[in-house]
């Protein structure tokens, strides 16, 4: 290392701790870094109210998301922490499906309700929707069974075997979950718990293990029956966890209040006295319950059935969760489309002597009778029941009221909420002419000549159009028709008999167990559509939404 020659040459000076300090540290301490400082602007704007998280979370959103397809994905994906051991992955209800049993189920309505629907049907004489009064039944459970019926395969095999519990007369899937049903609702009928001293466990005790869940104490875990318990109370409660899982959260505890609980537990053991038998007994466990049941009272309590009817209200509330989803899935179809409820309905209301028709070909009706024209000029009727039927023809939208404001004036009308559909007052007596009238109409509508719907409409029994004639079999000439040898020792026949063409026969009514019309005033039979369709205008009877029916008796 040179030095500075002493004859008068520049001295100069290295400062070694100086090279080696950061360079913001060597700067001279003189120089002032606010020396150009003048005061605030007063254009910039103010930072008041800055907050520098917003500005980080500001800074995040305009982040650009995680794509993909970019080449470290995969790796990055697998980086990432797993799930905590012990929990399990929750799954999103609304993606998992709704478990689906073989099972038929369908609505029958309730006898009596059609029975007193029927009985207002006659003595009022109007047309009813039929869709509608089966809606008008599903809405509420009490005026409908529900019938449950199992799946056969070709073989005859069962698909879902159905059982009921005579006890309380409950459905179910299977055998085991029928048992268990008994044995937790209706054990007091056949069993009764006893409390038995017994001797204490031995040895000193500091510590027990208890469920983190329910809080039930299991004992030391090295106690000889610690896994039974273990595992008898994740049968019992908590069988829908892992096993593993269910284990996790299971806790040592070292209070001494606990520990003390549990042995004082130990000192005593239950049995079960076996009652409605012959011969009593003392059973040690629940296992052995279990066992006794099966051989002294499952064949009486619990049967196996291919078909099976509860009410509406017992039916949505059934114990079974599988049976009261489909259920539920079952009603929600029918309310959308009571064809299968309608077919049911249509052979009960048969019963009763109600006649079905339809408006339009579409919307069909039940009534005490199917329209039928009214020839005045062939049939000899009265001159009341001829201005009747004129009347009705020559007004739109005639209803009952207006019929007899027209032909009987002066008749006390009952007041209502519907003004045009109001009956005569009851209470007041009613004119000859207007009892004339009301007897006339009765007999009109009774014969189905007029059609009284469920809004109060009248309409006429129309003129149905002529058929076609029934074209002729075509025979073809003998040149051109070849006939075939007869067989040897046969006489051949001087004459062939013409083949009958195949001619349909009657139209398909929908499902509905109803008979086609053959008189007058019958349609073609098309399948029937849900209720509410409006039906266009045309020379035939319009189609009109009809009421709600009020049984008369509950």
């Amino acid at each position: 290392m040179s030095t500075p020659s002493e004859s008068g040459s520049e001295k100069i000076e290295l400062d070694l701790d100086l090279q080696l300090l950061p360079a913001w540290a060597q700067k001279p301490p003189e120089q002032n870094k606010y020396a150009k400082y003048e005061g605030e602007d007063e254009t910039r704007p103010s930072r008041r109210g800055f907050r520098p998280d917003r500005e980080r979370r500001d800074q995040r959103r305009e982040r650009p998301p995680f794509r993909k397809d970019r080449p470290d994905a995969a790796n990055r994906t697998e980086l990432r922490s797993p799930q905590p051991r012990g929990r399990p992955q929750r799954e999103e209800r609304r993606d998992r499906p709704a478990p689906k049993i073989e099972v038929n189920i369908s609505f029958v309505p309730e006898e009596k309700g059609v029975e007193s629907l029927a009985r207002q049907i006659r003595l009022t004489g109007r047309a009813y929707p039929l869709f509608d009064i089966a809606t008008l039944i599903l809405r509420k459970p009490d005026r409908y069974q529900v019938r449950f019926g199992v799946m056969k395969t070709e073989d005859g095999k069962i698909v879902q075997p159905l059982f009921v519990c005579g006890l309380d007369d409950t459905l179910w899937l299977s055998e085991q979950d029928a048992v268990d049903h008994v044995l937790a609702k209706h054990f007091a009928l056949f069993y009764q718990a006893e409390r038995v001293a017994t001797e204490p466990p031995k040895g000193t005790y500091t510590f027990v293990a208890q469920c983190g869940i329910s809080g039930t104490i299991l004992g030391p875990p090295n106690y000889h029956d610690y896994q039974n318990k273990l595992r008898r109370l994740h049968g019992e409660r908590f069988a829908h966890m892992p096993f593993d899982v269910f284990k996790s959260r299971i806790k040592i505890v070292r209070d001494e209040a606990t520990v003390k609980k549990w042995v004082e537990e130990q000192s005593w053991r239950t049995e079960y006295v076996c009652l409605n038998v012959p011969e009593p007994a003392k059973l040690p466990s629940r296992e052995e319950v279990e066992k006794h049941f099966r051989e002294a009272h499952l064949p009486n309590v619990i049967k196996p059935v291919e078909s099976h009817e509860l009410t509406g209200l017992a039916a949505q509330s059934l114990p079974e969760r599988a049976l009261q989803s489909s259920v539920r899935r079952a009603l929600e179809d029918q309310l959308r489309f009571p064809l299968r409820v309608v077919n049911v309905l249509s052979q009960q209301f048969a019963g009763h002597g109600l006649q079905f028709f339809k408006v339009n070909k579409t919307v069909t009706h039940v009534a005490v009778a199917r329209p039928h024209y009214l020839d005045l000029e062939a049939t000899p009727v009265s001159e009341t029941i001829k201005r009747i039927v004129a009347f009705i023809d020559a007004t739109s939208n005639c209803t009952r009221r207006k019929l007899l404001e027209a032909l009987a004036p002066g008749t006390p009308i009952q007041p209502g909420s519907n003004k045009e559909d109001s009956a005569p007052s009851a209470t007041a007596a009613p004119s000859p002419e207007a009892a004339a009238i009301v007897s006339d109409l009765h007999w009109l509508i009774h014969q189905g000549h007029v059609i009284e719907f469920s809004n109060g409409l009248l309409e006429t029994a129309k003129k149905p159009a002529p058929r076609p004639p029934k074209p002729e079999p075509s025979i073809a000439p003998a040149a051109e028709t070849a006939i075939p040898a007869p067989p040897p020792g046969q006489a051949e026949s001087s004459e062939s008999a013409p083949v009958e063409p195949n001619v349909a026969g009657e139209a398909s009514t929908g499902g509905l167990a109803v008979s086609e019309p053959s008189g007058a005033g019958a349609s073609d039979a098309v399948p029937p559509e849900p209720p509410g369709q409006t039906v266009p205008a045309a020379q035939s009877t319009p189609a009109v939404p009809a009421e709600p029916i009020q049984p008369e008796s509950a």
